[in-house]
């Protein structure tokens, strides 16, 4: 028993210690519809931090996916969406928690400070958006592209 206990013990310390990092595809999805939106790929930058570039936009019964960032401040103004970095400087100790990122929604064009959680099967990213404190933003739930 106290062999099953140990190897119990070290599973779940080497789950976490062994995480995976947030880097590869990921299907976002809408917070209030629950439908997927697209895919962004992240990367991990050459100096630590991780970025996210838009891959592709999916279009929905009733909505045509935005070609260009209209409503976005420079340096993202009339850019095209696709290939855009919409994820930056999103740090990371222990590649399960990450903050101090910025994230731009370019439909509306704001830039909200960002911060997430990988899960412990590194199969889902929760991630809240927010302008100033936490408590004011929102979450999203995205889902890796196996």
């Amino acid at each position: 028993m106290k062999t099953f206990s140990m190897a119990a013990c070290i599973a779940l310390l080497s789950s976490s210690v062994f995480a995976e990092d947030i880097s590869g595809t990921w299907r976002y999805i809408d917070d209030k519809t629950g439908e997927a939106k697209g895919l962004v790929k992240i990367e991990k930058q050459s100096n630590g931090t991780y970025a996210g570039t838009a891959l592709k936009s999916t279009p929905r019964p009733g909505y045509t996916p935005k070609e260009f960032c209209t409503n976005c401040p420079a340096p993202y103004t009339n850019k095209p969406i696709i290939g855009m970095q919409v994820i930056s400087g999103l740090k990371t100790t222990d590649n399960v928690n990450y903050t101090d990122g910025k994230i731009i929604d370019p439909v509306s064009g704001k830039i909200y400070r960002l911060k997430g959680k990988v899960s412990s099967n590194g199969k889902k990213l929760f991630l809240r958006g927010y302008l100033g404190i936490s408590a004011i933003g929102r979450n999203q739930t995205w889902l890796r592209v196996e």
